[in-house]
């Protein structure tokens, strides 16, 4: 499966942060925290090559904890400053502020030597369906960006006072012309990040259920009360899923596209469990 969408509004959205970057003191990054490398846009180091740059693995609620405080360390032995945040619960958010005032201490520091006094302006930026507006929504307390579980809901920037020290950027959520790996893609589509209407969701499904098969077979055979599933298919194991879970045709024919359609939208909310599908190696950078 190679997966590939840049819209036009992308582009655009790619211009109107290159433009407005000189207007922020620091970049708060967020990745999925179920794909950090996948749903790490690499044009976004080029463009905030010269701010501070804070990452946040949002929906850490989705993720493996386990795995959540192994790239936490990562990180923090990479000289990244990071958080783990629950956008829906605010686990994490008052260790980004301060993270952020920390960061910015000595710019802080310098300003008021020179009576210079005004709130710290941020940008956050990432893929689409990260989680960008419920993180605003989160970090601000009140309901100031539209949230929708797909890709593309902000399609303008926004300044939001957080507190009277902290201002806040938001940006419509961007991805990169041409994907590096064809895992890139499947892992972004996996998560919403990619329109599931320009993608074969059966395939799409069935590369899920085979890389779950791997990485936690136990979980999946449990939701779906499957099998011995080592070894096999994604099709075959969407296939007894579809028999076990009723998701038939007429004739008694599986009915693949409401199955991984199932699936898709079962794994997305964390159902079948909370999922890791990446872990940082020698030379991953996300800072």
């Amino acid at each position: 499966m190679n997966i590939q969408w840049f819209p036009g509004h992308m582009a655009k959205t790619k211009r109107m942060i290159m433009e407005n970057i000189k207007m922020v003191d620091i970049v708060i990054e967020l990745l999925d925290a179920r794909i950090p490398i996948s749903s790490r846009n690499p044009d976004i180091n080029e463009i905030t090559a010269n701010k501070p740059r804070i990452v946040v693995f949002n929906k850490s609620d989705l993720a493996d904890p386990d795995k959540n405080r192994i790239w936490k360390q990562w990180s923090e032995l990479n000289g990244i400053d990071a958080v783990n945040v629950n956008s829906l619960t605010g686990d994490g958010i008052k260790e980004l502020k301060l993270k952020i005032m920390d960061v910015m201490k000595p710019k802080l520091e310098a300003a008021s030597r020179v009576r210079i006094r005004r709130p710290v302006r941020t940008m956050v930026v990432g893929v689409p369906n990260v989680g960008k507006s419920a993180f605003i929504n989160r970090i601000s307390g009140r309901a100031v960006a539209v949230t929708g579980n797909r890709p593309g809901v902000t399609r303008n920037k926004q300044w939001v006072r957080i507190n009277p020290e902290i201002q806040l950027m938001d940006t419509p959520g961007i991805l990169w012309p041409k994907f590096d790996d064809e895992l890139t893609g499947i892992h972004l589509a996996f998560t919403g990040a990619i329109k599931d209407e320009i993608v074969d969701v059966v395939a799409l499904a069935q590369k899920l259920v085979e890389e779950l098969s791997v990485l936690y077979p136990n979980q999946l055979k449990k939701r779906y009360k499957l099998d011995d599933i080592e070894g096999r298919s994604g099709a075959s194991i969407l296939e007894e899923a579809g028999k076990k879970r009723g998701c038939l045709a007429a004739g008694g024919e599986v009915d693949y596209f409401r199955i991984s359609n199932t699936v898709l939208d079962e794994f997305r909310a964390a159902k079948i469990g909370r999922f890791t599908l990446e872990l940082p190696e020698k030379g991953d950078d996300i800072g």
